[in-house]
């Protein structure tokens, strides 16, 4: 899905090739950002379907954190999109997120509708990287996203990474934090979550 209000009318191009509207995941300062293995799909030496889907255990670990915050949250003051939800800040950029939790004060029903969401999440959850990172880190990246969802209003952006097994955790005015996936989360209200420990349950060799 392409980070746009109308994702049928995006497109770019590289070198004079016009690159699919598919393998743009983002647009951030009116810069589009690629999906992860999208060149293989210009060289033809992958299909788009080849890099569409998360790993498994990126998708484990999103599917756990949909149930169990969907379990404990309050639906009746709460709302979680995720599937890369798509969220319009401004002209010039269009997030995609795992994982969004809005305040239903501000996601009104009429406001779900084809276009991605207008309106700022309370919290954002995000389980690794899903662009290519070409002319920027993984830190550059991250702090970027995030400052744009804070400058937003998001009240908290939170970042599961598998290759480190980190929790980075970023609230406006306050200090980040960094921590091991296997130390209780503060999600919202009294929801908390423990990924790491989730993962040792089930017996899986990346707790």
């Amino acid at each position: 899905m392409i980070a746009t209000p109308y994702p049928s009318n995006a497109s770019h191009k590289i070198g004079g090739q016009t690159v699919p509207n598919v393998l743009i995941h983002e647009v951030i300062d009116g810069k589009p950002l690629y999906r992860k293995g999208y060149r293989e799909v210009l060289a033809k030496t992958k299909a788009v379907e080849d890099i569409m889907g998360s790993s498994s255990l990126q998708a484990f670990i999103i599917t756990y954190l949909t149930i169990w915050i969907g379990r404990h949250m309050d639906d009746n003051k709460y709302t979680i999109l995720s599937n890369e939800a798509g969220l319009h800040l401004d002209k010039g950029n269009n997030l995609a997120a795992d994982l969004l939790i809005f305040d239903n004060h501000q996601l009104t029903i009429d406001k779900i509708n084809k276009r991605y969401a207008g309106v700022c999440p309370k919290i954002c959850i995000e389980v690794d990287i899903s662009i290519a990172l070409e002319d920027q880190s993984e830190n550059a990246y991250i702090n970027l996203k995030t400052k744009k969802l804070l400058d937003f209003g998001t009240e908290k952006v939170i970042w599961f990474l598998t290759e480190s097994r980190k929790v980075i955790i970023a609230q406006l005015n306050e200090e980040w934090t960094i921590s091991n996936w296997d130390v209780p989360v503060h999600i919202l209200d009294d929801i908390t979550c423990n990924v790491g420990a989730y993962l040792k349950e089930k017996g899986s060799e990346f707790a």
